[in-house]
């Protein structure tokens, strides 16, 4: 008698049932190997966008600190040199937490212009009107440039300018121009508000020569 043939996985729908377990297998690998790849990735995605951020946001503090550093360097400069007007009036006009006006030559010519130092918004501005006729006549718009942007003083309500006197005590009192003999000036910088850190802080000071010893 011929021995039966024992079933064969392809005869006996064995190889059906493994072929499917296999296909499943492959489809449940398929299925978590994208996932994994869509989680790398997102992360890496991310961490790009974050990287490009973070540096776009430093290069742009960073050359905005530059700019009101030398500023304000400029500021302060002209400031030590606040001297008589060409008329012959007090050296200090006016006196605020965030404005300033008073006698300069800044163009080294023969007349000596009014400056006038002030935020608008975000900007710290100078303005300056140069003198005209004999005797000389401060009139007219000022002509402005900008000093410094991002500045966030106003925000933050911190003062742009401190004042001081021969003693070295502080002036709170804005109507006595006759005894500033020292200024300093300090600048909050910041081109996003919204990220960390806070506002760079810059800070410079000057005395007023032309009236050391009065």
């Amino acid at each position: 008698m011929q021995e039966k043939q024992k079933p064969t996985p392809k005869t006996s729908g064995y190889w059906l049932v493994a072929s499917a377990y296999s296909r499943g297998m492959t489809i449940i690998e398929t299925v978590v190997w994208i996932a994994i790849f869509l989680s790398v990735m997102l992360a890496l995605t991310s961490s790009v966008l974050y990287f490009y951020r973070t540096s776009n946001y430093a290069i742009q503090q960073a050359s905005a600190t530059a700019s009101a550093q030398h500023g304000l360097d400029l500021m302060i400069r002209t400031i030590r040199e606040a001297s008589y007007a060409s008329n012959g009036a007090y050296p200090v006009v006016s006196l605020a937490a965030n404005d300033l006006k008073f006698y300069a030559d800044v163009d080294n010519d023969v007349g000596v212009e009014l400056v006038h130092y002030y935020l608008s918004g975000n900007w710290l501005v100078k303005g300056t009107i140069e003198p005209t006729g004999d005797p000389a006549v401060y009139s007219g718009a000022e002509a402005t440039s900008s000093v410094s942007q991002y500045v966030q003083n106003i925000p933050q309500s911190s003062a742009l300018f401190t004042y001081f006197d021969k003693n070295g005590t502080q002036i709170n009192n804005y109507t006595k121009i006759g005894d500033v003999r020292f200024i300093t000036a300090n600048l909050l910088i910041d081109v996003d508000t919204n990220k960390t850190p806070t506002p760079l802080n810059l800070r410079t000071s000057a005395a007023m020569r032309n009236l050391i010893g009065h």
